[in-house]
């Protein structure tokens, strides 16, 4: 049976902005996901959960809490997943990411990936997962000299689990396309030697923001202690932004500044209205607004934006099981697709007794 296509209608007048498929074509499943090792930042919702909830209205949208992943560089605290993986729910929940539109998997409740995982790693070799340029990249940011088994084998966990639930695009920056490639490969090579059951996932390009740190690092990051959490109280929120990096050539309120090199100035463009950044912008330059004012607008920017997470993080914080059995409910919707994948996978590879 081929079901490297899937013969889906998806309505064509549907579009997204800054959003398309490198092929032009129309798809009805997507795959996306995060690793549970921690609470989810700022940059997480401007480079991918509003992009989600966006697409959970074209799509049929998968989103992968990976907590095996996360034992990759967290093997040694395991009894962080649970909480983890709840708050992650939560944050998902309170962006807007809806139950009855999007189907929410915990990755380790599908054995089926660790098992597809295991059949993709027989012809995946060593040398392709060492050249990999996202393994290089996250190594050396991490100062890991030696990899171990589950970092190294990670591009091929992440194609198990797109593989496993027939997905047809995986929403990406275009600085993520080679990984997608390489998860192309993968799926290519399988259906070569064994048949056409797995779909070859194609990238759905999309313009992923990326938001600096408080620090002025090019990226918000909770290893680098330089973001501000979806879930932090307004007055924690409030004293990070007074440490964020500014124009340091700004000694006086009354100095000329150069909001093009202000991390403030960056955040306005992304959270506060364009009326305001228009007039931050002039009066900067003209040095008529010092920065702590700009930093208490901004203050206000964000809080205005995070008011409705909040009411909705509550209202799931105090009712956990609801959203441990959302949990659940996706993860049983997700493993009946996976469990027909891997038997259509363990039929082409004759090994089905």
């Amino acid at each position: 049976m081929n079901n490297t296509k899937r013969n889906s209608a998806v309505a064509s007048e549907f579009k997204f902005e800054n959003t398309q498929n490198t092929s032009g074509k129309s798809y009805a499943r997507i795959l996306t996901g995060d690793r549970p090792t921690g609470p989810l930042h700022l940059g997480h919702f401007c480079g991918s959960l509003k992009n989600r909830v966006a697409l959970q209205n074209i799509y049929d949208t998968f989103i992968l809490i990976a907590d095996v992943q996360a034992l990759t560089t967290n093997f040694d605290h395991p009894e962080l997943l649970r909480q983890n993986i709840f708050n992650v729910a939560l944050d998902y929940l309170a962006v807007g990411i809806a139950p009855e539109k999007s189907t929410i998997i915990i990755q380790s409740m599908i054995n089926e990936i660790a098992e597809l995982t295991i059949f993709f790693s027989m012809f995946v070799s060593i040398n392709a997962l060492k050249h990999n340029p996202t393994i290089k990249t996250e190594a050396k940011e991490r100062g890991y000299k030696e990899l171990n088994y589950g970092f190294l084998g990670y591009p091929v966990s992440q194609t198990a689990d797109i593989a496993i639930f027939k997905a047809d695009l995986v929403p990406v920056g275009i600085d993520q396309l080679p990984h997608i490639e390489f998860s192309r490969k993968i799926v290519r090579r399988f259906n070569e030697l064994y048949g056409g059951a797995l779909i070859e996932p194609e990238a759905l390009l999309s313009e992923f923001p990326k938001l600096i740190g408080l620090d002025g690092n090019l990226k918000m990051s909770k290893s680098y202690g330089n973001a501000i959490f979806l879930s932090d109280d307004f007055d924690t929120i409030k004293s990070k932004i007074r440490t964020a990096l500014t124009d340091k050539s700004r000694i006086h309120p009354s100095d000329p500044g150069h909001p093009d090199i202000c991390t403030i100035f960056s955040y306005h463009k992304t959270f506060s209205e364009s009326g305001l950044t228009k007039n931050i912008e002039h009066d900067c330059i003209a040095g008529s607004i010092g920065c702590v004012q700009c930093k208490n607008n901004l203050h206000e920017s964000i809080k205005n934006i995070l008011i409705p997470m909040n009411e909705k993080r509550q209202y799931y914080k105090e009712r956990a099981s609801e959203v441990w059995d959302i949990l659940f409910a996706g993860t049983n919707k997700a493993k009946k697709i996976a469990s027909e994948t891997l038997k259509e996978v363990k039929e082409n590879m004759k090994i089905n007794y």
